[in-house]
């Protein structure tokens, strides 16, 4: 059988009904030159329709491209996803309860794809427990048509597990950067290894169709065979792509750097100016530990590693990515998910396995809400969608938590002679009576004794046994003017309350190496 298509035929391959599956976080691993054939298909067509669509990420690039082209009322009718921010379209869709929505755990639904690949009826996990995901707390039904049951409580030994139940797929649509006549595909140009492989066998042994995109299509037989991470078995369809619709991430085509073909100086990166974000950074690094296995988050967290390239310690860590990075520096912004001088590249479920069993010494992760429990919500605000993606299994499994961010939404704040200076007050505040999405248990963090402190700019907390503890100040910050007043609940106040380090609100600090030392 010819394995070569063209976009617009392997787009006429999804029929109504159908349940699609895309390997993809971010534009990588994303087949966008079909989901335009799709959406193209749609709008004159009318078809496919009434899809599910399941993917692990989320997919896009928070404006037009990824799982927005499919996001037209009517063709997705069902989501099953860790993650829609990426995906306006989407997310307005989910917003609207146009779509029914089941949102888990990004490590979740790989494992839950592995699961499938060798035709188990679902998956069990402790990760997600005392969350939104707890079928006590919502079962991660999103909207309020969601009525499908898709999680379970469950007791074995005395012991809670979550019961996940697996999500028959049609269609696979998956990428690769080289493939051959039998379909072999290779992803050595990719940023990423994703799930592809674990997805590709979840839908041929269950009889669907596997569409690959490539950049590249060579003859059968000249692929050398340590480098074919999906097998031609696996792959019913090959689509070439132009190069604009064959992302590395959600904006970077192709760099070497992050397929791991060159490296550059990391401090050659430039530094980050002293604000509210570089305070934040510097005084969450000072909970690095010397060859420590860390995760950073998305957003604020990333400061974290361009403060340790600056100090020179980058390579005294292992810093990693849910998505499989390990070592070098992870990229953050738009290019999350690839890393600068990576040393290894492994599959996105395998990184899970490593983080759901406590492979983690700590995990830095950010925050939109928080609450005198130490509960933390990065999920859902009022009717404001975004996802959990990996932040549910990274912070249910890792010993030592630091989530990172900024006090208040919209403050304006400065640095003037070693002291934090507010600006301008925030509009919104973070610290909340009641977080509106449980995405982080402060109960179950303790049940399991986990070490968790909250770094701001003006202040850090620490999640204690009686609940959200203040145990620094920063310099030129009056508690009952700038803190208290700013809060909806009274945190505890520790006894040794003290100020935060004034080195790290200075141009130049140079003490984090002797810090983790």
């Amino acid at each position: 059988m010819a394995k070569l298509i063209t976009a617009k035929e392997a787009a006429e391959l999804i029929r109504d009904n159908s349940t699609l599956a895309s390997s993809s976080s971010g534009l990588a691993g994303w087949a966008e030159e079909i989901a335009l054939e799709i959406e193209k298909r749609y709008a004159e067509t009318g078809h496919p329709k009434n899809i599910t669509l399941y993917q692990a990420c989320g997919t896009g690039d928070w404006k037009e491209r990824g799982a927005s082209r499919l996001a037209h009322e009517g063709l997705v009718t069902k989501l099953v996803t860790s993650h829609v921010g990426s995906s306006p379209r989407l997310q307005k869709l989910v917003e609207e309860n146009k779509v029914e929505f089941h949102m888990f755990p990004q490590g979740v639904l790989l494992h839950l794809a592995r699961a499938m690949a060798s035709k188990k009826s679902g998956y069990f996990t402790k990760v997600g427990l005392g969350t939104f995901v707890d079928p006590r707390l919502g079962g991660g039904k999103i909207t309020p048509c969601t009525k499908d049951e898709r999680v379970q409580l469950i007791e074995i030994n005395n012991e809670e597990y979550l019961f996940y139940r697996s999500v028959p797929v049609d269609v696979a649509l998956i990428c690769g950067s080289v493939g051959d006549e039998n379909g072999n595909l290779t992803t050595h140009k990719q940023a990423m290894q994703l799930e592809a492989l674990h997805l590709a066998m979840a839908v041929k042994n269950r009889g669907g169709i596997v569409i690959a995109q490539v950049e590249n299509y060579v003859k059968a037989n000249t692929l050398h065979p340590q480098q074919v991470i999906i097998p031609g078995i696996l792959v019913d369809y090959i689509v070439v792509a132009r190069p604009e619709n064959h992302m590395q991430t959600h904006e970077t085509q192709f760099s070497p750097v992050f397929a791991g073909d060159i490296k550059i100086p990391l401090r050659s990166i430039d530094p980050m100016p002293l604000d509210e974000r570089k305070i934040i950074a510097r005084r969450a690094a000072m909970e690095l530990k010397l060859n420590s296995i860390i995760n950073l988050g998305i957003g604020m967290p990333d400061g974290v590693a361009k403060v340790a390239a600056e100090e020179g310690i980058i390579d005294y860590l292992k810093l990693t990515t849910e998505i499989g990075s390990i070592g070098g520096m992870p990229a953050g912004g738009l290019n999350f998910g690839a890393a600068y001088n990576a040393e290894a590249i492994i599959e996105h479920p395998n990184m899970f396995d490593f983080y759901d069993g406590g492979g983690l010494d700590a995990a830095f992760l950010g925050y939109a809400q928080i609450d005198a429990d130490g509960n933390v919500n990065v999920s859902k605000f009022g009717p404001k969608v975004v996802g959990c993606g990996g932040f549910i299994n990274i912070s249910q499994n890792t010993n030592e938590l630091i989530f990172c961010g900024a006090f208040t939404s919209g403050a304006e704040t400065k640095i003037e002679d070693g002291k934090l200076v507010i600006v301008k007050e925030g509009k919104h505040k973070k610290f909340v009576k009641a977080v509106d999405h449980i995405t982080f248990s402060g109960k179950y963090s303790r049940s399991i004794k986990q070490s968790v402190k909250y770094v701001t700019e003006r202040a850090v907390f620490s999640l204690e046994e009686n609940g959200l503890t203040l145990i620094e100040i920063a310099p030129g910050i009056d508690m009952e003017k700038d803190i208290l007043p700013m809060m909806e609940f009274d945190p505890i106040i520790s006894p040794d309350l003290k100020e935060m380090s004034l080195d790290i609100f200075k141009p130049q600090w140079n003490k984090l190496k002797t810090i983790i030392k």
